[in-house]
């Protein structure tokens, strides 16, 4: 007998936004034949879409799939199923030790999750990895997990970049593009649904394009996007500093819909540490990266990653970081401490740094960073600034500005008459401390 897909399932998306838009095309692919319930005692499945890049990232994951297990003895939990990178990495461990797992779901197959569902009501127990150097699926359904306004737009899969302490290229594949027709094309299906708002993401948009059309397509990719009516603010993440040419720099600087924001993971500033990362860029480099974005848009936010402790970092090293932090005063920053992720070239490296010294030099940044955002925002007190609100909290709103990403960076607390999520306000800053800005509504807001 035929099962079909009628059954309650729950889902639980860890990790990047990368991996979100997964999970919004397994929505996609099911909502129509099956009930989505976001309460996971209610469900009859449970899908869990993993993280493996760090150790963070694997401990969250693991406890995340024991905890759910655990509704098949207190709720209505008949079979638990794990995607994604961890799925990918570790699926023979998956199946063998936590016996609570039914199926084992890679980064290549998460689009056959029809099937997989019907296979384990059949009481298999499938291992589906795929092929991670495939193509990226094209026209498939995706329900939207973000709010109406905004959506991640993943532009590529995979990476072609080495980097010594990265295990992505193992868990994604190769980089390959999307066409532009089908971006394009899933940009104008989103907008027309309401998202004002893209992020285009990959692991590296600045390689866009390069595979498929043997060259830097990024900027030609933004140009259509703008074209699309009703797109208001095109963010970009994930740009590796030493692919960030001057025509994508022109582009945005010319572009009023492209966010003057930029997310670049410049990871450290000593050549040293930098050269034994994998990373192509050096401290020098990027420090003329900066000042050549800052020449173009005097207004730009940019927002960077750092890992501390890498092995071999020296006290030397590690003060060029600070002195870089310091003097480039970035406007957005994260620190993380160095992972030994197996099979990579790091995790085999000599001088592995101590814990406790990963974690006081994480620390000593992110004191160093808190002084700099809390001048920058303070900075912004009595200006007019173009926000996006996101919820009503009480009798005041809450939004974002253009310089800010969702769930990672500042927020603007505002009062306002009648305003809803998704619209843009103009609002005058009137407070500022080290993360968060408050201001009111100044003119009428837009429709």
């Amino acid at each position: 007998m035929e099962i079909t897909l009628k059954y309650k399932i729950g889902f639980v998306s860890l990790g990047c936004p990368k991996n979100l838009t997964d999970t919004e095309t397994m929505l996609g692919l099911l909502k129509s034949e099956c009930e989505i319930v976001t309460k996971p005692e209610t469900a009859d499945i449970i899908i869990v879409n993993t993280c493996g890049f760090i150790e963070s990232a694997k401990k969250e994951s693991i406890n995340t799939i024991i905890e759910m297990g655990q509704y098949k003895n207190s709720g209505n939990l008949k079979k638990l199923i794990v995607t994604g990178c961890l799925a990918q990495r570790y699926s023979d461990e998956i199946l063998n030790e936590l016996t609570e797992v039914d199926a084992v779901v890679g980064t290549g197959s998460y689009f056959e999750i029809q099937d997989i569902i019907k296979k384990v009501m059949r009481d298999e127990k499938p291992v589906m990895l795929g092929d991670i150097n495939a193509g990226v699926p094209e026209n498939l359904p995706r329900q939207l997990s973000t709010p109406s306004y905004t959506a991640y737009l993943k532009i590529a899969d995979g990476c072609d970049n080495r980097c010594t302490y990265c295990i992505i290229p193992k868990l994604r594949g190769k980089y390959r593009s999307r066409t532009i027709e089908n971006i394009a094309a899933e940009a104008k299906d989103l907008a027309d649904k309401g998202v004002s708002e893209l992020i285009l993401i990959a692991q590296d948009t600045t390689a866009y394009g390069l595979d498929l059309y043997k060259k830097q397509m990024l900027p030609e990719l933004i140009r259509q996007l703008s074209d699309i009516s009703g797109i208001k603010w095109i963010r970009l993440h994930y740009c590796y500093p030493e692919m960030v040419m001057d025509e994508l720099i022109d582009e945005m600087a010319r572009n009023s819909k492209v966010c003057r924001y930029i997310d670049i993971p410049f990871q450290h500033a000593s050549d040293s540490v930098l050269k034994h990362m994998g990373r192509r860029s050096t401290g020098e480099n990027n420090i003329k990266l900066i000042q050549k974005l800052r020449g173009a848009m005097p207004d730009i936010i940019i927002r960077s990653t750092f890992i501390v402790g890498f092995p071999g970092e020296t006290q030397e090293d590690f003060n060029k970081l600070k002195e870089f932090i310091k003097n480039m005063r970035l406007d957005r920053l994260g620190v993380f401490t160095y992972s030994a992720e197996e099979d990579t070239p790091a995790a085999k490296m000599k001088d592995q740094i101590p814990e406790d010294i990963k974690n006081s030099r994480q620390k000593e940044i992110m004191e160093i960073q808190s002084r700099i955002s809390k001048d920058k925002n303070k900075a912004k007190i009595g200006s007019i600034l173009k926000v996006l609100c996101e919820e009503k909290m009480g009798g005041k709103y809450k939004g974002r500005t253009a310089g800010d990403s969702p769930q990672i960076d500042c927020q603007v607390i505002f009062t306002g008459k009648d305003i809803n999520a998704g619209q843009y306000i103009d609002v005058k800053i009137t407070k500022a401390s080290e993360y968060d800005l408050e201001g009111e509504e100044i003119y009428e807001h837009s429709k």
